[in-house]
C-alpha cells in the first residue's frame, strides 16, 4: 500500500490551499527521515523531481557527529553532494502536520547512479536478486516502544531523569490500561492510516508503558518504507501530545526490551506463497527450508544489521522474550527464528533478533541476502530445536556484543559478495565508531558503583 496521493491530486490540493508544505525525505544510516521542507507550489511546479543533500548524511552517527574514516565521505573529498531522487509512488499526506505532504527519496550520486551504501538502495539490490530468481519478497515488521508522560523537552532539561511511563504495570494485551493511553495511541493509528500506512492494530506490550503497533505486510521495500514512516510519525504525534517515546532496544535493564520482529516469505510472480507444502511435517516447502538454513548459517554475520548499537545487545536477556540463540523452532518465542502459520498459505519465518532501534532497510536486506544464499547454496535445514532455548547448551548463540558482531560482519565472504566490499566496510566502520564512543564515555552506572567504593 504505497502512498495515498498522486502528483495530480497534490496539485489540486495545493491550488485549493489544503497543502502548502512537502517533505522530501531520504533515509540515513540509522533509518531516520532526513531531507527538506519544500513550499508546495515550488514542488508541484517542477521541484518534485529531485533535490540535493550533503553526502555526510550517510557518514554521521546518531548525534550527527561528522565521523572520520569513511571512504565515501570525508574532508579529503570535500563533503560533496548526493541527489535525493523522489520516489513518487510514496507521495502521501501527513495528517498530523498541518497542510503537509511527504515523499521518500532514493540517494544517487552526481551521475544519477544509486549510492551503494544508502539503506534504501541496499534493500533494492537484494529485492532485485529475489525478483531475478522469480520471487517477490514479502515482509512485515512489528514495532515496540515505550510511551512516557514526560515531554522530550522536560527530559532533556532533567538530563533524562524522572522518566514516568504512562502505565504503572505490565500492560500486555491490557484493554483497560490501554484505554488510558488512547489520547496518543488513537491519534497514532488514525494519523498513520491517513498517511497511507495500512495500520492493523495497537496493543499494550510486555511491560509498564510499552506499546506495539502493527501494520499490514507488504513487499520488502514498502514494508521498510512504512516502518520508517511509522517510527517517525509515532515520535511526532507523541510530541504533539506533550509525551515522549523511545525506540531504544533496552532503556532500562529492569524492563523488557523493545523488538522489531521481522516476518518473511517469498511469493511466486503469480502471487502464490512459495513457502507452503501441505505434505511436509511443518508445512514448509524445500525452498523455505533452504531460505531458513541460509539465515541460520549467516545469522551471526548479519547481527550488526539486526543490533546496530552497544545498547542493542543488552536486550538479549534470558526470560524477557528476547532471543539469545540463533536457532529455529515452530511457534516458539524463545528461538531466534520462529516458523509461524504452519500448514497454511500464511506460513512464514519470523526473525525475533532485531530490536526497535534498527534501520528496517538493513534488516530486510540482510535477512533476504542470507535467505537467498541458503537457496543458491541449497543449504540443508538443521533439525528443529524444541523446548526452552534459553536453557539449551552447545547451540549457535547471538553475538554477545557489538564488537563480536562487527568482527563477524567484517569477515563475512557472503555479505561482501551480496552487498559489496564498500558497503560492508562502511557499516563495519559505523559499528567500530559506536564501540569506540561507548568505550570512551564514563557512564552513570560506573559513577554510582565506583565513586565511593573503588
Amino acid at each position: 500500500m504505497p502512498g495515498n496521493l498522486t502528483l495530480e491530486q497534490l496539485r489540486v490540493a495545493v491550488k485549493a490551499g489544503e497543502i502548502d508544505t512537502v517533505l522530501v525525505a531520504g533515509i540515513d544510516m540509522q533509518g531516520r527521515l532526513v531531507g527538506k521542507r519544500f513550499h508546495a507550489q515550488f514542488f508541484v511546479d517542477g521541484g518534485w523531481e529531485e533535490t540535493h543533500c550533503c553526502n555526510y548524511l550517510l557518514a554521521v552517527d546518531m548525534d550527527m557527529t561528522t565521523v572520520q574514516g569513511y571512504a565515501s565521505s570525508n574532508w579529503q573529498s570535500g563533503y560533496g553532494d548526493h541527489i535525493l531522487k523522489t520516489d513518487m509512488s510514496t507521495l502521501r499526506r501527513v495528517p498530523w502536520l498541518e497542510g503537509t505532504a511527504m515523499v521518500l527519496a532514493d540517494t544517487l550520486d552526481h551521475h544519477h547512479n544509486p549510492v551503494p551504501h544508502a539503506p534504501r538502495n541496499i534493500l533494492k539490490r537484494q529485492v532485485e536478486r529475489a525478483n531475478a530468481m522469480g520471487f517477490d519478497a514479502m515482509m512485515a515488521t512489528e514495532l515496540e516502544f515505550y510511551l512516557f508522560e514526560n515531554s522530550y523537552e522536560s527530559l532533556r532539561d532533567s538530563n533524562y531523569t524522572g522518566l514516568k511511563a504512562v502505565s504503572a504495570y505490565n500492560e500486555d494485551y491490557h484493554i483497560f490500561q490501554t484505554t488510558k493511553e488512547e489520547g496518543v495511541m488513537r491519534a497514532i493509528r488514525n494519523g498513520l492510516f491517513g498517511a497511507g500506512v495500512a495500520i492493523e492494530n495497537s496493543k499494550g506490550e510486555a511491560d509498564a508503558g510499552q506499546e506495539e503497533v502493527n501494520y499490514r505486510y507488504s513487499d520488502a521495500l514498502d514494508t521498510a518504507d512504512n516502518h520508517s514512516i511509522v517510527k517517525h510519525g509515532i515520535k511526532e504525534i507523541a510530541w504533539t501530545k506533550g509525551k515522549s517515546v523511545t525506540f531504544m532496544a533496552k532503556y532500562d535493564h529492569r524492563r523488557a526490551g523493545s523488538s522489531s520482529h521481522c516476518h518473511q516469505s517469498l511469493w511466486t510472480k503469480d502471487g502464490k506463497p512459495a513457502f507452503e507444502d501441505k505434505n511436509d511435517e511443518h508445512g514448509m516447502s524445500q525452498l523455505m527450508k533452504h531460505y531458513i538454513a541460509g539465515q541460520l548459517a549467516y545469522a551471526r554475520e548479519m547481527t550488526v544489521f539486526l543490533a546496530p548499537y552497544v545498547n542493542s545487545y543488552k536486550r538479549f536477556t534470558i526470560g524477557m522474550f528476547a532471543p539469545t540463540k540463533a536457532v529455529w523452532s515452530a511457534d516458539n518465542r524463545t528461538a531466534g527464528f520462529r516458523v509461524c502459520g504452519a500448514h497454511s498459505k500464511a506460513i512464514r519465518v519470523e526473525c525475533r533478533i532485531p530490536g526497535s532501534d534498527v534501520n528496517p532497510y538493513l534488516v530486510c536486506a540482510a535477512l533476504l541476502a542470507a535467505g537467498i544464499a541458503g537457496i543458491e547454496q541449497k543449504l540443508a535445514l538443521e533439525p528443529e530445536m524444541k523446548g526452552d532455548m534459553y536453557a539449551a547448551g552447545g547451540v549457535r548463540e547471538i553475538p554477545k556484543n557489538l564488537r563480536e558482531a562487527a568482527d563477524l560482519l567484517n569477515g563475512s565472504a557472503m555479505f561482501r559478495a551480496a552487498f559489496g566490499d564498500d558497503v560492508v566496510d562502511h557499516y563495519h566502520h559505523a559499528a567500530q565508531w559506536e564501540i569506540s564512543e561507548a568505550d570512551r564515555v564514563v557512564t552513570d552506572y560506573e559513577i554510582q558503583r565506583l565513586m565511593e567504593r573503588a
